[in-house]
């Protein structure tokens, strides 16, 4: 079969660990494997992963990937690179007080870095990884318009800002005549964590996709993604626990449905919470470390909800 007969995946695959706690082999393999099975986009981050490198600094994930990038000719027509700037530590163990920030001076120095690491020309979308009420937002969104101009930038990204700086953003971008912001990347699944608590690995107030963010998004065509859909294995894997955020009565009853539904379609319930994640426009980034999830979640994309499943799932009685 040639690609171009492959059905295209809506599933993102998260590069994070790539370089520090996934090794380069495994790497590569997911790789291939996901663009053998019709994967799109991928997505990492000029700061992935610092907190596991020996270096304390991130760009070991972008490194990686511009090695599978070189060792793959061709491949590069077949994928699409979304990387993210503005979280990297001023220096090892500067973070989260010091990094980087989203000035135009540090977006471009960022971006140069990370074309250099990927070893492209331009990559297909950049994000802001994190609000930084240091700098006004105009003023990043006037960085963001010199590398869309210039062609190195395809589309721009928000990942963990209040939907009212995105409005700002947008609106200035429409106003000098750029690309504006057109796609969210928040922490998003089925459970609902208590109000005023956050997941677990989210520091960002608004890190995590809200009903207002998704009401927005929705309304003005804004693409969504969700990082951490699966809870890091918990929906499936026993030996992980569901974070304790999670442990409320509302979360019982979306528990069973969830459950019902899995078994009703003879798959995990990890794969169900995907399907429903697709089934109302939602991309879900998927940062596993084995073939076998990875495939599994790649299957999630062809599972049919019925409108009555969805109903149930969406509002559990």
């Amino acid at each position: 079969m040639t690609h171009e007969h492959i059905k295209r995946s809506p599933i993102v695959l998260g590069a994070m660990s790539f370089g520090t706690v996934v090794d380069e082999d495994t790497s590569f393999a997911l790789l291939d494997r996901f663009v053998e099975r019709g994967g799109i986009w991928i997505d990492t981050a000029d700061c992935y992963s610092f907190w596991a490198s020996e270096t304390g600094h991130g760009g070991a994930s972008e490194q990686v990937l511009g090695r599978w990038l070189a060792a793959r000719p061709g491949v590069r027509d077949r994928v699409r690179i979304a990387t993210k700037v503005g979280a990297e530590p001023l220096w090892p163990g500067s973070w989260p007080q010091h990094r980087a920030g989203l000035s135009p001076r540090a977006i471009r120095e960022a971006l140069s870095g990370s074309l250099d690491r990927l070893g492209v020309d331009t990559v297909d979308l950049l994000w802001l990884h994190q609000e930084d009420r240091a700098v006004p937002i105009e003023e990043t969104v006037d960085g963001l318009a010199e590398l869309t101009r210039e062609g190195t930038v395809r589309r721009v990204g928000a990942s963990n800002h209040p939907a009212w700086r995105i409005e700002r953003a947008r609106a200035h971008a429409r106003a000098i005549g750029s690309v504006p912001i057109d796609a969210f990347q928040l922490n998003s699944t089925y459970l609902r964590v208590r109000p005023g608590t956050l997941p677990p690995g989210v520091i960002h107030p608004f890190g995590v996709l809200s009903d207002e963010q998704r009401d927005f998004a929705a309304e003005n065509g804004i693409e969504t993604w969700a990082y951490t859909p699966l809870l890091s294995g918990a929906y499936d894997n026993e030996a992980k626990p569901i974070p304790e955020v999670y442990d409320h009565p509302g979360n019982a009853r979306r528990l069973q449905i969830l459950s019902e539904t899995a078994t009703q379609h003879g798959v995990g319930r990890g794969q169900i919470v995907l399907a429903w994640q697709l089934a109302h426009g939602i991309r879900p980034i998927l940062g596993g470390s084995k073939l076998h999830q990875l495939d599994a979640a790649l299957d999630a994309a062809s599972i049919e909800l019925t409108a009555e499943e969805l109903a149930r799932l969406d509002k559990p009685a």
